[in-house]
């Protein structure tokens, strides 16, 4: 059910402790006497707040992690400041589901904030722009295209006006769900503006060099392949095949290529012939010179050691992690 509220404060735990959503540790910084006025704003899926402040303060903002929070200034003279970083005019702070952050101002200040739960985020994106869009792990600061930050500005204004003017408006449901399309389609528009393009260019090429690395490691499945091939296979430096592997992998490609030469080596030992085989010469054909080491490291990778592996062959894709350990990768 829409509903709205505006309150005012003269005492500033009170109103820091008021703030929903967000648990708030507040420090007045300077001598005055406190006075905020808070208004709240409740549509269908979105959230409202809006802040006016007459003392500069620092307060230390844990969410709750259910909800998806942007924020922007509302007092074009006074500054806002996000982890250190000045929230300006032109831009929004988008916040991480869980990660505590600092809000500082120097002077007496206003502000604004929405906030949709992250399932009603994707919903909302994935309508308007044609692709989801998730909250950031931690706090990223935006600078959307004028004419959409302009629009968002707005409307929040407008609607905030409502809810002090004529609440009973606000309240009606279909004023209400008019409001909130528009909302949705603004703060949709500056999230995805902006900065989250040149993002959107870096995860394309960071894409294609993966399909460029994969495509190698098919095309040549059973050879040991190494990082001055996949570098140049992938036509990047290995600082950037290396970014790219752990957004991807999660670990380095020194690493993977590392992984896939054990488990080749292991395919090896297995179907080997024991008799005319050594592991010697499985080891060094997959580039693994120093035996002892590469007989450590297959055995804490895979619960045996190389010569057992080659006189006992065991189903193909099946190995005992169980006394696996974290290795100490060249």
């Amino acid at each position: 059910m829409p509903s709205s509220a505006v309150r005012t404060f003269t005492d500033p735990d009170a109103y820091f402790g008021g703030i929903r959503n967000l648990q708030v540790d507040g420090v007045v910084i300077r001598r005055g006497n406190f006075h905020a006025e808070a208004t709240r704003i409740d549509l269908h899926r979105l959230w409202m707040h809006r802040f006016d402040e007459k003392l500069p303060r620092i307060m230390r903002v844990t969410p709750s992690g259910a909800r998806s929070l942007i924020l922007f200034p509302t007092d074009p003279d006074q500054a806002m400041l996000a982890n250190g970083i000045e929230a300006s005019q032109e831009q929004i702070v988008m916040f991480g589901l869980g990660w505590p952050y600092y809000l500082r101002s120097s002077e007496g200040t206003g502000w604004a904030t929405m906030s949709v739960t992250p399932e009603d985020l994707a919903i909302a994106s994935r309508a308007i722009i044609g692709r989801e869009l998730s909250p950031p792990n931690f706090m990223r600061r935006l600078r959307p295209p004028a004419s959409s930050l302009s629009r968002l500005i707005k409307l929040h204004e407008a609607t905030g006006h409502l809810a002090r003017i004529t609440p009973d408006i606000l309240a009606k449901p279909a004023v209400a769900r008019s409001l909130e399309q528009a909302l949705l389609e603004a703060l949709v528009l500056c999230v995805e503006g902006g900065p989250s393009e040149r993002e959107r260019n870096v995860h394309r090429q960071r894409a294609t060099v993966m399909h460029r690395l994969e495509e190698t490691l098919s095309t040549h499945s059973e050879e040991a392949l190494y990082m001055a091939d996949l570098c140049e296979a992938a036509g990047v430096s290995y600082w950037t095949l290396r970014d790219c592997c752990l957004e991807y992998l999660g670990m380095g490609p020194k690493r993977y290529l590392w992984m896939r030469r054990m488990n080749l080596a292991r395919r090896a030992l297995q179907t080997a012939n024991p008799h005319g085989t050594t592991v010697t010469e499985i080891a060094t054909n997959y580039g693994f010179w120093e035996l002892g080491r590469f007989s450590v490291a297959y055995r804490s990778l895979f619960g045996e050691s190389p010569s057992a592996a080659l006189r006992r062959p065991v189903e193909a894709g099946h190995y005992d992690t169980s006394n696996q350990t974290d290795l100490q990768i060249p």
